[in-house]
């Protein structure tokens, strides 16, 4: 009986994390965050944006919002991929200070390891009392998404988490 034990384990365990790792499936990570770091820089007179997300699940987004195949890491597709990310980050985050919308400029994005940070400034503004984010960054792919969303004013950091499917969040300085 425990010779026959013995096999199920190894064949069950031991014999999968000997093949390739093609062969082996590719499973998807069971967290869904992002993080967006918004800053602002007292000598620009502008908010600086950083939104940070998984990779996989930001391609997977752009695909199902443009139809689009999408390869964020390809040097070649960079142009392209650009075009897709301003166009998405234009749908899914809005800031306003005060009750004043606030348009954001595209900067760029680089993949880091496993994650893309996203790039966004805003045009000169006056020192904000009041910022609302509505983020609603991976929505369209993942019901369970988490996205926090740091805000700093003349250093005073604010945080908080907006869980699908809320999409709102507002701080006072």
């Amino acid at each position: 009986m425990s010779i026959l034990f013995y096999r199920s384990v190894l064949f069950c365990f031991l014999i999968p994390a000997l093949l390739p790792v093609k062969n082996r499936a590719i499973k998807p990570h069971p967290l869904h965050v992002s993080t967006t770091d918004i800053s602002y820089n007292p000598k620009d007179n502008k908010l600086e944006v950083t939104c940070r997300v998984f990779t996989d699940d930001f391609e997977l987004a752009l695909q199902k919002q443009f139809n689009a195949k999408t390869d964020l890491q390809k040097p070649v597709l960079h142009t392209a991929m650009d075009v897709l990310v301003k166009n998405y980050l234009n749908a899914h985050l809005q800031l306003k200070t005060g009750d004043v919308a606030v348009p954001l400029n595209y900067l760029g994005f680089e993949v880091d390891k496993e994650a893309v940070n996203i790039y966004l400034e805003s045009e000169k503004i006056t020192v904000p009392k009041k910022m609302d984010a509505d983020v609603s960054l991976l929505h369209n792919i993942f019901d369970d998404q988490i996205n926090i969303v740091h805000m700093t004013v003349n250093g005073v950091r604010k945080s908080g988490k907006v869980i699908y499917p809320d999409r709102k969040i507002e701080q006072v300085f």
